[in-house]
């Protein structure tokens, strides 16, 4: 139990900036992080949602509106998926052999494929969300952020890690964490359309969206990482706003 509890704490503190009243870091824990992934999309979803909904109150400009619902979920995270999606464009988009796309990859310098990649991404959001419709049900956003983080647990509990990824320590290497993340991931998006009707396709479009870009990533990179994993899942939560700004 005190190692589900710190499996959480140690959870939130990486993958948000979300305060909490203590930090702890045990590395016999790590292994149990993803199981709470889908709790800290929740959590990230929920506020998502909340501030989409004083802001359709709000008077402001529907533009300024959607660069702040743009903004929200990087603030949140403290840019630590669009670290990783920056990284592996760059790695990816080099085309180069195996060793060298792995040694770009750890590279901290920003080349030039992740700055246009950014600039795309980053307007390609903010469009849709100016997009949407004002009738559109907001709860759907919860979802995106709870389906992009369970698919991207369950990917790295069950693909083998790059070498020398520090995922390698989180992997479980049990059958329950994968059963357990499925049950969630299914449930979401059932919940989705539960909940939001035909906005329930969003949450969906994330799933197919991370799936898509995550193979594309572990296949030129030989193996799953960190930033693969932001990668797909800034994908996939694009394609997830997109389908909930155009349905």
């Amino acid at each position: 139990m005190k190692n589900l509890l710190c499996a959480l704490v140690m959870c939130l503190t990486t993958f948000s900036v979300i305060p909490c009243p203590f930090c702890v870091w045990k590395e016999e824990a790590r292994a149990k992080m993803p199981l709470f992934l889908p709790l800290v999309g929740g959590v990230i979803g929920g506020l998502w949602t909340l501030a989409a909904a004083l802001l359709r109150l709000s008077p402001l400009p529907p533009l300024v509106c959607a660069l702040l619902l743009c903004a929200l979920p990087l603030l949140l995270t403290g840019g630590i998926h669009m670290d990783g999606f920056l990284d592996t464009v760059d790695a990816v988009g080099s085309r180069r052999s195996l060793e060298e796309r792995r040694r770009i990859l750890k590279d901290p310098h920003v080349g030039a494929f992740a700055v246009i990649a950014a600039c795309f991404v980053s307007l390609a959001q903010f469009v849709f969300f100016a997009s949407a419709k004002e009738t559109a049900n907001l709860l759907a956003l919860l979802w995106i952020a709870v389906t992009s983080r369970t698919a991207a647990a369950l990917a790295v509990t069950l693909l083998p890690p790059m070498p020398g990824s520090s995922y390698a320590k989180t992997r479980g290497g049990k059958a329950a964490p994968a059963i357990i993340l499925s049950v969630m991931l299914a449930a979401a998006l059932a919940l989705g359309f539960v909940t939001t009707g035909r906005y329930g396709f969003a949450p969906l479009a994330v799933l197919c969206g991370y799936a898509l870009w995550l193979a594309r990533g572990v296949r030129a990179l030989g193996g799953m990482s960190g930033d693969i994993s932001g990668y797909a899942l800034t994908f996939g939560e694009l394609c997830g706003v997109a389908v909930y700004a155009l349905i």
